[in-house]
């Protein structure tokens, strides 16, 4: 018996039900098309995920149970047996899976595990179901559930497996950080040959605000075999799989017997059609991947989405010739394409002739708009205005922010004319030490690189330039000294720790979570080390009044750091 897996690896968009909804009768078309079995759909695939607050409004989740019977309507004559995501609703709600087939609503299930660390919320909004849900076709058995129920060791899937369940369909909606796609598949693999059953996963694929989602859906089987889909892109993942293929003892009535059970299933008697042999087989391929290739790829995907789903067409940054602007400008350029990018130029007269000619250059090699607006007029006027009220004070890091300040009103000042997303260039390691002027750079709609270090940002720059071939980011943006230029011979370091020191500090802060005395004891300087953390502490404000920006490692500014402004505690 042969089953034929559809994995709709699908880019949905948060609150569009009725986007969301025609995106899913074009997967259907797609499986009938591919005679496909058993369809999986992802997590929440009508409402998109996470629908966080949206879930509070009954309207909402009305309409979305009105979505979930169209296109149960729509399945009328069709054999393939569906998985859905949807919220449920019957005084609480649910994280759920509806069980469709040929015009009909079989059955639903009720998401036990709900996270609640890291971006994930649920508990804020959904009820934990009771019961796992089993459907049997004659000695074949399914057992359905939801992303964080196959994380967790004491999950659903124990008791389907007790149950006899051979095939377990997982939807999912797991967020991209660089590395998990490992950690994810060593799961898949680990809880197949667990629990003798074919595991297929499917997960969504698109940004969402700051997250991103890089699909990847999966079949893993009780051999060690693992069919992975593509990464950061739309598909129908088909894959055919024998149900009853496993290393071990009896598949059927008392597999894993004297194993305890937590809860009750479900089971659903329900008519499935088969193959008699193999037709699909992609190649088992799940090399490994370079950190540049695929942090890249997610920040194009976050960037394109973001643009696209929150109605923009073009976006705007400011150029400096400096390679933080340079890199968001090539990410931009790959997601939207050079014609919908401005770069916007705003000289003042402690920027360099190299940096204007840099900065010009990579606009050309790119491709994209250029606009040059200078800002020393501007800025002396500021001055002008402000001399009696700044009498018989020094120039400091005042004059400084004023001039970033008036290059983020002139960007500002474009996205309202011309209706461009303005772009944020800032890194991690200047949002973290608060090495960017609120107001100023840090004003615009999307820090792209917000989650990258700037040691990562030059590794991402160099990966560029070599997948394309040739010098698109000019040679002396690599070698000169980053620099705000803000001032005459101002460089960064002459304020920060140099980054290769800074970003291991930043690290193990904040993603491994070490203390100060812990960190110094990696070989840091303490003094270095506490005046990183001090710096990172007092520019919380900062932070609270950003721009979003994409998450791609584990700890990310935003959802996934909610540490309080007001804050005594030093350690």
């Amino acid at each position: 018996m042969i089953i034929r897996l559809g994995l709709a690896q699908i880019d949905i968009t948060v609150g569009d039900i009725t986007g969301n909804v025609e995106k899913i009768l074009t997967y259907l078309n797609k499986a009938k098309a591919n005679d496909i079995d058993i369809l999986v759909f992802p997590e929440l695939t009508i409402t998109g995920y996470p629908p966080e607050d949206l879930l509070l409004r009954l309207d909402f989740v009305k309409e979305n149970l009105k979505a979930l019977e169209s296109v149960a309507a729509a399945t009328k004559g069709m054999e393939t047996l569906i998985f859905l995501g949807f919220v449920d609703f019957d005084g609480e709600l649910y994280n759920s899976a509806a069980i469709l087939k040929n015009g009909e609503i079989l059955g639903r299930y009720h998401k036990m595990h709900l996270p609640n660390y890291s971006v994930f919320d649920e508990k804020r909004y959904f009820s934990p179901g009771n019961k796992p849900v089993l459907i049997e076709h004659r000695e074949l058995k399914i057992g359905v559930n939801i992303c964080e129920d196959l994380w967790v060791p004491s999950g659903p899937i124990n008791d389907q497996s007790i149950a006899g369940a051979n095939l377990i369909v997982n939807l999912s909606a797991s967020p991209f950080s660089s590395g998990k796609w490992r950690s994810r598949l060593d799961l898949l693999l680990t809880r197949a040959m667990e629990y003798s059953s074919i595991i297929a996963y499917c997960n969504v694929v698109g940004g969402q605000d700051e997250l991103v989602f890089d699909g990847r859906s999966t079949v893993a089987t009780p051999e060690g075999k693992c069919y992975v889909g593509k990464a950061f892109e739309e598909e129908l993942f088909v894959v055919d799989v024998d149900p009853f293929v496993s290393t071990r003892y009896n598949l059927y009535e008392g597999k894993r017997k004297g194993y305890p059970r937590l809860s009750e299933v479900e089971s659903l008697n329900v008519v499935i059609p088969s193959k008699s042999e193999a037709e699909i087989l992609p190649q088992v391929t799940f090399g490994e991947v370079c950190w540049e290739e695929e942090v890249f790829q997610a920040l194009v995907l976050g960037l394109r989405d973001y643009v696209r789903k929150n109605g923009f067409e073009k976006v705007a940054l400011g150029l400096s010739g400096g390679m933080d602007s340079s890199l968001v400008a090539c990410i931009a350029s790959e997601a939207l394409g050079s014609e919908n990018v401005i770069g916007v130029l705003m000289p003042s007269e402690y920027t360099s002739r190299e940096s204007i000619d840099d900065a010009v250059q990579l606009a050309e090699n790119l491709g994209i708009n250029k606009l040059t607006i200078p800002i020393k007029g501007v800025y002396h006027s500021y001055l002008e205005s402000l001399s009696s009220v700044f009498k018989n004070t020094k120039p400091d890091v005042t004059e400084e922010n004023i001039q970033a300040r008036i290059r983020g009103n002139y960007l500002m000042a474009l996205s309202n004319k011309f209706g461009w997303l303005v772009l944020v260039t800032g890194n991690k390691s200047e949002i973290a030490t608060g090495y960017a002027t609120l107001y100023g750079d840090m004003a615009g709609g999307l820090a792209v690189i917000k989650d990258v270090y700037k040691t990562e940002v030059y590794a991402l720059a160099r990966y560029f330039n070599e997948i394309k071939g040739k010098e698109i980011i000019p040679e002396r943006v690599f070698s000169k000294a980053p620099s705000a230029e803000l001032r005459p011979d101002q460089r960064d370091q002459d304020t920060l720790p140099p980054y290769d020191i800074l970003d291991g500090i930043l690290k193990l802060y904040i993603e491994e979570g070490f203390s100060q005395n812990e960190i110094a004891e990696h070989g840091y300087d303490p003094e270095m080390v506490n005046y990183t953390l001090k710096l990172l502490r007092r520019n919380e404000y900062k932070r609270k009044q950003g721009a979003p920006g994409i998450k791609i490692s584990r700890r990310a500014f935003g959802k996934d750091w909610r540490m309080p402004i007001t804050n005594g505690y030093r350690r």
